[in-house]
C-alpha cells in the first residue's frame, strides 16, 4: 500500500492520528508532498516509516529544503509517479509537469484541499492535509495495486472514504 500525505505544518512530530497513523504504519511506501516546516517533523517521518519519499514545500525551513528535492519521480507497482509541492499554472502546469516526466500520476500539495482530477492521460492527486486542513477536512490518500494500475481512496483521519479513483499504468 502507498500512502500519500502533504502539508503537515508542524514544529515537531508527524501529527499523524487515527486512520492516517494506521495507514502509515502499514504502508509499503509513504510519499509526502512537502510542507513539513521543520527538520524535527521530517525526521519523525523518516523514523516512523520503512520506505519514505518526499519533496520540500514552500513553508519548509532551509534545513528541510537542503535535504529534499523540489520534485521527484518514482515507481510503485509499475505506476510512474511525479511529485512536487506546487506548480505554477494550476492543473495545466501540473499536467505538463507529469507529462514531461512520463508520469501516470502527479502528486502535489500546497492547497490543503484534497482532490483528484484527470488531466489528459495524467491523474492529478492532492491528498489534502492530515494535520492542518485550513477549512477542508483532515485527509490523506491510500493507493493499492490492482491489475493495470492502482486503485485509490481519499480518506479522512477518522477513516471515512470520501473519494475513490483509479490510476492506469
Amino acid at each position: 500500500m502507498l500512502v500519500v500525505l502533504s502539508d503537515t505544518h508542524a514544529l515537531d512530530g508527524s501529527s499523524l492520528v487515527g486512520a492516517a497513523a494506521d495507514a502509515v504504519e502499514n504502508a509499503d511506501l509513504v510519499l509526502h508532498a512537502g510542507d513539513f516546516t521543520t527538520e524535527a517533523v521530517l525526521d519523525s517521518f523518516y523514523d516512523g516509516t520503512d520506505d519514505f519519499r518526499a519533496v520540500h514545500g514552500n513553508a519548509d525551513s532551509p534545513a528541510v529544503t537542503e535535504r529534499l528535492p523540489e520534485a521527484t519521480v518514482l515507481e510503485y507497482e509499475g505506476v510512474r509517479i511525479a511529485a512536487t509541492h506546487r506548480r505554477r499554472g494550476g492543473d495545466t502546469g501540473l499536467g505538463m509537469f507529469g507529462r514531461e516526466r512520463g508520469a501516470d500520476l502527479v502528486v502535489s500539495g500546497h492547497t490543503h484541499r484534497p482532490r483528484v482530477e484527470a488531466a489528459g492521460e495524467v491523474t492529478l492527486l492532492n491528498p489534502g492535509s492530515h494535520a492542518d486542513p485550513r477549512g477542508a477536512r483532515q485527509s490523506f490518500a491510500v493507493l493499492e495495486p490492482q491489475e493495470g494500475g492502482l486503485s485509490g481512496e481519499l480518506r479522512t483521519v477518522g477513516g471515512e472514504t470520501f473519494a475513490q479513483f483509479t490510476v492506469e499504468k
